[in-house]
């Protein structure tokens, strides 16, 4: 939102200079995007967040905040609008659904279109707007000073002196001030005559009864839309307007005899003087709120020390109506102030006003013991007992082929919940044998803790092995040797000692780890077996392995057997070949192992 410094002189002439008022609009208010200098101004891009959008889209919600966040005088301005005295009208407006809350219209004629007054221009040029006429101009200027959209329809293009607020009926179109033609859908409000729809409600005027030069009589709206409408149509035709932005994030509808007063003000400064009286439909009207807190709670919430005067006095400043009992407030909120309902609202407006940064920052004192969650201490417990033994956690499908439990929307070919974990195990098995070599493993370990599913009951249980033998029990057989002692006190004790002696054994020591993307392609693995004298380190059989194997060889040569005879030592190495860029062949494969396999020859090595 584009804020005009000059223009909230006009309210706040006692503001401080535009680079002060920067700092309090970040400290107690919102962020400043940009402040920019133009033609004797300053521009605000103020972020206001929906919570207060309600009521700070405007330059009079501004200076407002403003005034009850210095303690500065608030000018106004609505005696100084003066008009004449209107006469009765034949307007009829009718109201066919209840998302329109309130709707005021006006007419007034032997108006003139024209250009707009110079002080009209500047202002609206200041926040980046152009000027249209001097209708238009009005209008618009009406909503950035007070944040309710208007609209203007020239009269004698409308079928009678009756304007309908409905839905859409399905198949009809408009075509939008911006000459694009919207289809129209039963869920979008509009406002129509008996004939046609002139406007899509909350979001953007129609060309049928267009403002143009040659308009001598018009009819002005002020209205009320419920929010959650206006959002919905704005966003799925795509139009956006300044408009859609207010009304989306909800306006009070006391607002409209503000916003009326004014455009009609407007109106009596361009010289127009043949008003009618103004139509006002608004059956449910906005209803008084009541909020009460303490300075006990607020001082409690906020961690801080703000007396009862000094929550009077911020009070005052906003003009706020309350009444003090000793220590304990209850307020009526002012009606555009949407967001203030419950004590909680109260402690927040406070604590933005005082200031946040005066609020000295303090540890709470917390006294409690937490309650042992016991099912997952188990789980803790077997989970770090077993990769402290070496085994690696699996998860496994809860979902397959049989069981008791059927699942309705499932898989074609896995329909039922499993009823035990050593068939995810003993396939996890599997696979991983296949990829051992690459894994540097001899024997692949797993084990998996989960959910089985018994038909009549569920249980906890924990599966682990090898591919020679899987072992499938309870969570609370694994556990019954500590079972006591998960159930007492010391629980929470015995879990986090077991986690950190864990972690402590299987933590790398290295804090400059660097992740390198792994090879999408498949593996090969290949061994070589050899003798050396007795003499021969083996460190030094796999520095002559690696530098003949390429850039194919992606892990360490892994001694997987040794024995000796006769003086001699045997060393048999896996090898383990990639590529990043294909699948390799056994031919490309071959290329480093004849390599390898010359240059240990050469050096005296026999292979075996």
């Amino acid at each position: 939102m584009k804020i005009s410094y000059n223009w909230l002189k006009w309210y706040v002439p006692e503001i401080p200079e535009a680079e002060k008022l920067a700092d309090v609009f970040t400290m107690h208010l919102c962020e400043v995007e940009e402040v920019e200098k133009k033609d004797g101004d300053s521009i605000f891009d103020l972020k206001i967040l929906p919570d207060r959008a309600h009521d700070l889209l405007s330059h009079h919600g501004i200076a407002r905040e403003l005034a009850g966040q210095l303690g500065i005088a608030f000018n106004d301005p609505t005696p100084k609008y003066k008009i004449p005295e209107s006469k009765s009208t034949n307007l009829k407006i009718e109201l066919q659904t209840e998302n329109c809350r309130r709707y005021s219209g006006r007419i007034v004629r032997n108006i003139k279109v024209g250009p707009s007054p110079d002080w009209v221009k500047m202002h609206l040029e200041s926040i980046g707007q152009r000027s249209i006429n001097n209708i238009v101009d009005a209008t618009n200027i009406t909503m950035y000073d007070c944040g309710q959209p208007c609209h203007a329809f020239d009269l004698d293009k409308l079928a009678s002196e009756k304007l309908i607020v409905r839905y859409a009926k399905a198949g009809e179109k408009i075509t939008t001030l911006d000459n694009k033609e919207v289809l129209l859908k039963e869920t979008d409000m509009v406002i129509a005559d008996e004939n046609n729809v002139l406007a899509i409600a909350g979001v953007k005027g129609g060309k049928i009864a267009e403002v143009d030069e040659n308009t001598k009589n018009i009819l002005i709206e002020v209205a009320n839309f419920d929010p959650v409408s206006v959002r919905k149509t704005s966003r799925k035709m795509g139009i956006i307007t300044d408009s859609s932005k207010r009304f989306e994030n909800d306006l009070s509808p006391e607002l409209c005899s503000f916003a009326m007063v004014e455009l009609s003000g407007l109106f009596v400064e361009y010289g127009f003087t043949d008003f009618e009286d103004v139509v006002d439909l608004y059956e449910n009207k906005q209803q008084d709120r009541k909020v009460i807190f303490s300075v006990d709670l607020v001082n409690k919430k906020l961690g801080a020390n703000i007396s009862a005067d000094e929550i009077e006095n911020i009070l005052k400043q906003y003009n706020y109506t309350y009444i003090r009992t000793g220590e304990n407030f209850e307020i009526t909120p002012p009606s555009m102030r949407l967001d203030l309902n419950i004590p909680e609202d109260m402690l927040e407006e406070i604590g933005r006003v005082y200031g946040y940064d005066k609020v000295t920052p303090q540890a709470p004192e917390i006294d409690f013991k937490p309650e042992v969650n016991k099912i997952f201490t188990k789980i803790a417990y077997a989970r770090n007992k077993l990769i402290s033994e070496g085994y690696n956690e699996v998860m496994t499908y809860s979902f397959c082929n049989k069981g008791k439990v059927q699942v309705l929307a499932s898989a074609s070919d896995k329909k039922y919940l499993r009823e035990n974990l050593t068939d995810g195990l003993k396939d996890s098995i599997n696979l991983n044998n296949l990829n051992s070599p690459f894994l540097g493993l001899d024997t692949v370990k797993v084990f998996e803790i989960g959910t089985v599913f018994l038909g009549d009951k569920e249980e906890t249980r924990v599966a682990y092995g090898d591919k020679k033998k899987i072992t499938e029990i309870t969570i609370d057989e694994y556990c019954k040797d500590i079972l006591p002692e998960i159930f007492s006190e010391r629980s929470s004790d015995l879990f986090a000692n077991t986690l950190s002696q864990t972690i402590s054994e299987n933590t790398s020591g290295s804090t400059n780890q660097i992740f390198k993307m792994w090879s999408l392609y498949p593996f090969i693995a290949r061994d070589i077996a050899l003798w050396v004298d007795e003499n021969i380190s083996l460190e030094s059989i796999q520095k002559i392995i690696k530098e003949n194997a390429g850039d194919l060889l992606v892990k360490e040569p892994r001694l997987f057997d040794t024995f000796k005879k006769e003086g001699k030592i045997s060393y048999a190495f896996r090898l383990v070949f990639q590529s990043k860029e294909k699948t390799l062949t056994d031919e490309e494969v071959a290329i480093p192992m004849a390599k390898i396999t010359e240059k240990l020859v050469l050096d005296g090595f026999v292979i075996r």
